[in-house]
């Protein structure tokens, strides 16, 4: 099932001209704010009119200015997980859950596969002022489940979490992504959801789209960085190795070892590691006598100065490609050049939990 997007609308300040299609999986609008994500994903729902365009799922036609076609939100079938759960206050969570079945057409999802896919089976009597912002997320996704849709929209949907939250709830939308068999469209401007969460890229620049691909090849561009340089990362995929006893995770990232604070999957599974360019350091030779467990050696591909003293270097390593942000003083110093062998130095500590996810 796929998504076609062709809009064009005049916002404050720029023009929206955009024109993209997202495929099944979890595909990830990615920008800066005011770059036209929301409005984009409002289009979609039906909760504003563009100037002109046409939106489609799997052929049926949400939206058409040249036919003047324009369903309302409630015939579109769509799922929407706003930035606020949204839960009515004098519910409980099982009545907020069957109201949202209510809406189906022909309630083929089931409240007990629900319920158990997102882990609210012991919330369902209390109300939703007893729970956490994670707990209410959860049951805003399950609600908007069991209304059946054929695609969901979630609108920056832990962007009013605190990183605590946020690390609980994105192995639920890692869960969604690869069982609920439904596209989603999801909006954010954070590197780390995109990394663990987006099997499709769509990068927005001031109304236009700007890049699309797959989540490690947007993330490893240098030249892509909508979060700015401070936010620029690369994504690598490895298979768990081992669990060992003093907390650590070995990772077979294509043959290179690569060690983590101890992560939930299990041995043999793949995994997302997002790396931050931040946490980079460049040594032409091996390094020895060091703290640091990870060193990948590469190749330099490019170097992109800033405007400022830094600069974003990117290293080809048979476990792929990763980005350092250094000092242009420092990458002249080590007279990094495209095609120098390089290696890339990583501490283990530095790889926070909401940057790994399964794959």
């Amino acid at each position: 099932m796929t998504l076609q997007v062709r809009l064009k609308h005049q916002l404050r300040g720029f023009a929206l001209d955009v024109d993209f299609e997202a495929p099944q999986g979890l595909t990830v609008l990615f920008g800066r704010s005011g770059s036209g994500k929301t409005t984009i994903i409002n289009a979609v729902a039906g909760l504003m009119q563009p100037d002109a365009g046409r939106i489609s799922v799997d052929g049926r036609v949400l939206c058409d200015s040249t036919q003047g076609v324009r369903l309302p939100p409630h015939r579109r079938r769509l799922g929407y997980i706003f930035q606020e759960a949204r839960l009515f206050p004098h519910l409980t969570v099982g009545q907020n859950l069957l109201y949202g079945q209510f809406f189906a057409l022909k309630k083929r999802t089931r409240l007990p596969d629900v319920v158990d896919m997102l882990g609210i089976g012991a919330l369902l009597d209390r109300r939703p002022g007893a729970l956490s912002g994670g707990e209410k997320q959860r049951v805003a996704i399950g609600r908007a489940l069991l209304a059946e849709p054929e695609m969901l929209l979630a609108d920056e949907p832990l962007a009013a979490l605190d990183e605590a939250r946020k690390t609980e709830i994105l192995p639920y939308f890692e869960r969604l992504r690869d069982e609920a068999k439904l596209p989603i469209l999801y909006v954010t401007h954070a590197p780390a959801e995109v990394a663990r969460l987006a099997t499709t890229v769509v990068v927005l620049q001031n109304g236009r789209v700007v890049r699309q691909g797959s989540a490690a090849d947007v993330l490893s561009d240098p030249s892509v960085t909508p979060a700015g340089v401070r936010g620029a990362g690369a994504m690598l995929e490895a298979v768990v190795k081992a669990h060992h006893e003093d907390g650590l995770t070995e990772l077979n990232a294509a043959g290179i070892a690569l060690f983590l604070p101890r992560v939930p999957q299990g041995i043999g599974d793949t995994i997302r590691v997002r790396i931050a360019a931040s946490e980079v350091i460049l040594s032409r030779d091996r390094p020895e006598g060091l703290s640091a467990l990870n060193i990948l050696p590469g190749t330099v591909e490019a170097i992109r100065a800033g405007g400022g003293p830094g600069a974003i270097v990117s290293l080809r390593t048979p476990a792929g490609r990763i980005l350092a942000r250094v000092t242009r003083r420092s990458a002249q110093r080590l007279g990094l050049t495209q095609g120098i062998s390089c290696h890339a130095v990583v501490k283990t500590v530095s790889i926070a939990p909401q940057d790994v996810g399964r794959a």
